[in-house]
């Protein structure tokens, strides 16, 4: 398998564990990005864009190449992307994450949602991981059925007192948010205004049209799972974890499955709708060169861009959310929209803020060492914070630093 592209000098561990990926982890197609104090010293890609062949054989593994332009379904990587908009908005003195979310949407205080914060929706303390009553898919990716559905049901604890994973509730609320404070601009259309275009990112929650056919995303699904070669380590769940996910009435299963049945992540209007939980569309560079724009100056289309404050920065990464998750059933901890570094999730340092996305994607930003990452691919495991190609990445990352005589002693 070839790898294409491009790495910095010093960086040379991370091509060496791009390649292991393909050898070691079966992937199919893939890429990698890194920043490094606004400056792009990694840029690979390499095997098929669609994880599958498109004539409907199964189990094949699809032909067409990635090219350096290829994007794909980052699932909840989205996620950190989103969650870029409210507090940009905050920044800029148009929201108070302090404030009732149901000052701004006053539908939402039904069933004693009053004292949900808006910072609660950030941080995984609403309480609302679950729809009493799933969305179809056809529901889901209407932009009113979602948040209504929200708004009707009851918080399964105490908003404020503990915090869950909402995995896709979480997508729901921000967007409805977002649009009661612009008058009608949703959080797809805030990040293509605001973000991607001064930036140039190719990164999308909500596909346009002109992009989808173009052919610009690649198709996504789940990888079979074998053993890895070449002495990578086995992971196995923890018994809580598989017995979570495993019954129907936790809170585990009830959260994944507030769309039942999910939608097929490579159906043209799934990707064009604006799940800004889950459907983020974009190329490794957009999502490693978005982290880099939150922690420092990025050349833009105009001007030199960088979207977070030092305060905003700051506030993104502060712990608001620690220990044991009641929807992963781990030990997690969280910013306002953001994973931290931690067991169930690492990046690069304790620093570091990200989001990963279910089954392998991921992107983060370590504001110490001036690094952003970005990684995306076609093929989906069961991982569902800490993909095993992933952490690869960012230890080769780790070593490039070390390399390159940076001060990493620390992480």
């Amino acid at each position: 398998m070839d790898v294409h592209g491009t790495v910095a000098e010093g960086f040379e561990p991370v091509r060496d564990a791009f390649a292991g990926n393909f050898a070691a982890l079966g992937d199919r197609g893939a890429a990698v990005a890194v920043y490094r104090d606004g400056r792009k010293v990694v840029d690979l890609w390499g095997g098929a864009r669609d994880v599958d062949a498109t004539d409907g054989a199964a189990g094949t593994p699809g032909t067409e190449p990635w090219r350096r332009g290829t994007a794909q379904v980052v699932r909840s990587a989205t996620k950190g992307v989103a969650a870029a908009v409210p507090l940009l908005m905050h920044q800029r003195g148009e929201l108070d994450l302090d404030a009732p979310v149901g000052e701004y949407w006053p539908e939402f205080k039904a069933h004693g949602k009053e004292r949900v914060l808006v910072r609660h929706v950030l941080n995984h303390r609403a309480g609302l991981p679950v729809l009493d009553r799933p969305l179809s898919p056809e529901d889901a990716l209407d932009p009113l059925r979602g948040p209504r559905a929200v708004a009707a049901q009851a918080p399964v604890w105490e908003p404020g007192t503990d915090h869950g994973y909402h995995a896709l509730t979480y997508g729901w609320m921000l967007d409805e948010l977002v649009r009661r404070v612009t008058g009608g601009r949703g959080a797809g259309e805030w990040i293509a205004d605001e973000i991607a275009r001064p930036l140039d990112l190719d990164l999308w929650v909500g596909l346009p049209a002109a992009e989808e056919a173009a052919g610009r995303a690649g198709r996504v699904g789940r990888l079979p799972e074998a053993e890895p070669t070449g002495g990578g380590p086995r992971l196995r769940p923890k018994r809580a974890v598989t017995e979570a996910y495993g019954d129907p009435a936790s809170l585990t299963r009830r959260a994944f499955a507030a769309i039942t049945p999910f939608p097929d992540q490579n159906d043209p209007a799934y990707r064009a709708a604006a799940l800004p939980a889950t459907n983020g569309v974009a190329t490794a560079d957009g999502l490693a060169r978005f982290y880099a724009a939150l922690i420092g100056d990025v050349d833009g289309v105009t001007r030199r861009v960088r979207l977070f404050d030092r305060a905003t920065m700051e506030r993104a990464r502060a712990e608001e959310s620690a220990g044991p998750d009641r929807v992963l059933v781990v030990g997690t901890r969280f910013g306002l929209g953001y994973m931290l570094h931690g067991s169930a999730s690492p990046f690069l340092s304790p620093g570091s803020f990200g989001h990963p996305g279910r089954g392998g994607a991921l992107g983060f930003a370590d504001p110490e060492a001036g690094v952003a990452f970005g990684y995306v691919t076609n093929g989906f495991r069961k991982t569902v914070t800490a993909d095993p190609r992933a952490q690869a990445l960012v230890r080769a990352v780790r070593e490039s630093l070390r390399r390159t005589g940076s001060d990493v002693d620390r992480v």
